[in-house]
């Protein structure tokens, strides 16, 4: 198939991670980045050897051979410039999360089928062979019936940071917290209720909360997420007749899986991939038709739901609230 050529909307530290495998792909060409000023863009540019510069986003909008965009920028303008970019005939891969409010979500996609063009939330790991492989693990009774999540992910922030900025929908719900939401409605299914406390920074985000979802057949996902604390993340599944670990389920540093029945452990061996390769050539393939997108509208509507839902519990000191 003909590569898609890609253009990357803003210069945040995260392109680091998907600009390498956007090289390397025979489906994906990066041809252009855009950044706030002409001068960042052009340093940017030479940094990492793109051909076409913007210093500014409309600039890369206007571009007509740029045909996806990946947009990098923080929480708050997920929305408004995913369907900016659609609006100007873009295909659009946003960082995770892309809305917390589901009002929004619905706008965004709802943009995106006016335009006739796909919309994708970034939430990498889903592409990963361990993920799919957990999710076959839980699905064929590796454990036996599903009866409780627990999810982790937590780094320690000191400084200023955009991640702590209430304008720009910083939080750590929004910036970690979520893969522990996503990874647990990827088992369980959509929650039916949710609880939540949380610690507040100077800020007024979010620098800790623990939460609790309740989902059909009385599944229960105990949920924590930290900018206070130190980095770990983890994602444990617990069923019936035994358990299975992921030491590394969100950015899949060294890729595994335990399983353990009674004395019996099992280490599940998967191979190391790049997601963020795997993740762009997705959508690259789904542009041209080749291939289904992983991720669309009604998951991006449960992660907003259910963010929602716990930010709203933890709000309310802790009230739990329905889906």
């Amino acid at each position: 198939m003909e590569a898609v050529r890609w253009g990357i909307l803003s210069t945040a530290r995260i392109n680091a991670a998907v600009i390498p495998p956007l090289r390397e792909s025979l489906v994906s060409e990066l041809i252009a980045v855009a950044s706030r000023t002409q001068e960042r863009a052009d340093t940017y540019a030479r940094q990492w050897r793109i051909p076409r510069v913007y210093g500014s986003y409309e600039a890369l909008l206007d571009d007509p051979d740029v045909e996806a965009i990946y947009i990098s920028l923080p929480n708050g303008p997920h929305v408004e410039w995913s369907i900016r970019c659609l609006e100007a005939g873009k295909h659009v891969l946003c960082e995770k999360p892309l809305a917390r409010d589901p009002a929004d979500v619905e706008r965004a996609f709802d943009a995106a089928d006016r335009a006739g063009l796909l919309l994708m939330e970034a939430f990498m790991y889903r592409h990963h062979p361990q993920t799919t492989r957990l999710v076959e693990l839980v699905r064929a009774g590796a454990v036996g019936e599903l009866r409780q999540i627990r999810a982790s992910f937590s780094f320690q922030i000191e400084g200023a940071n955009v991640r702590l900025e209430p304008d720009l929908a910083g939080g750590a719900l929004m910036d970690v917290g979520c893969y522990c939401v996503s990874g647990s409605r990827l088992l369980a299914g959509e929650a039916e209720s949710a609880s939540a406390y949380q610690v507040l920074g100077p800020s007024g985000v979010d620098v800790r909360l623990t939460g609790t979802l309740v989902f059909p057949g009385g599944v229960h996902a105990q949920l924590d997420c930290a900018f206070d604390l130190p980095l770990r993340q983890s994602l444990e599944v617990f069923g019936s007749e035994g358990t299975l670990r992921v030491v590394w389920p969100w950015n899949v540093r060294v890729p595994g899986i335990l399983v353990q029945r009674g004395d019996d452990v099992e280490h599940v061996v998967v191979a190391a991939v790049d997601t963020y390769r795997l993740q762009s050539d997705n959508f690259s393939r789904a542009i041209r038709g080749v291939e289904a997108p992983l991720l669309g509208r009604q998951d991006a509507l449960g992660q907003a739901r259910t963010i929602d839902s716990l930010y709203r519990s933890a709000e309310a000191g802790g009230e739990s609230m329905q889906l």
